[in-house]
């Protein structure tokens, strides 16, 4: 039965010591909100009311004497942490750079893919003009009529255009 007292003050030692990284601020409402996390981010610092004792140490500075303290020198105040809003709007604008990158990336791939089909339509195309075959076209009266020398010339020349655009 002597162990009893010892365990109690142990027991209360534990809770003492965890009820020092205790949180304590005032919500929106009004209401006292107590936690071992800190307060949301955008409660005012004038709302915190308790902090834990390793959330208020601060760097400390010494400077010479005589010597005035360098704007670089001096400690920074902590930088706030982004509010909710300000995460979503962060958000959103990422979501619509990777849909736009997206879309960019697809119109690259639809282009290059057409590019790939012309330049293989065009070595066709040539490949046939330069067979020696002899070559037809339709007229406008719906007619076959044979290609001559002149206008195989030329259309050997637009397939090899064709060829030197789509086939880089």
């Amino acid at each position: 039965m002597r162990h009893k007292p010892l365990v109690f003050a142990l027991v209360l030692l534990a809770l003492a010591a965890s009820a020092q990284a205790q949180w304590k601020w005032r919500d929106a409402k009004g209401n006292v909100q107590y936690s071992d996390l800190p307060p949301p981010p955008g409660v005012p610092e004038k709302d915190i009311l308790q902090r834990p004792a390793s959330a208020m140490r601060q760097a400390i500075v010494v400077s010479p004497i005589g010597a005035a303290a360098s704007a670089a020198s001096a400690p920074k105040p902590a930088a706030s942490a982004p509010t909710k809003a300000e995460l979503d709007a962060a958000a959103r604008q990422k979501q619509e750079q990777d849909g736009q990158t997206a879309k960019q990336k697809e119109e690259e791939r639809r282009v290059a893919e057409l590019k790939r089909e012309n330049c293989s339509r065009a070595q066709a195309n040539l490949r046939d003009l330069q067979s020696g075959t002899r070559l037809t076209r339709t007229n406008d009266k719906g007619e076959r009529v044979y290609m001559d020398e002149a206008q195989i010339a030329v259309e050997t020349a637009r397939a090899r255009d064709l060829i030197t655009s789509e086939c880089r």
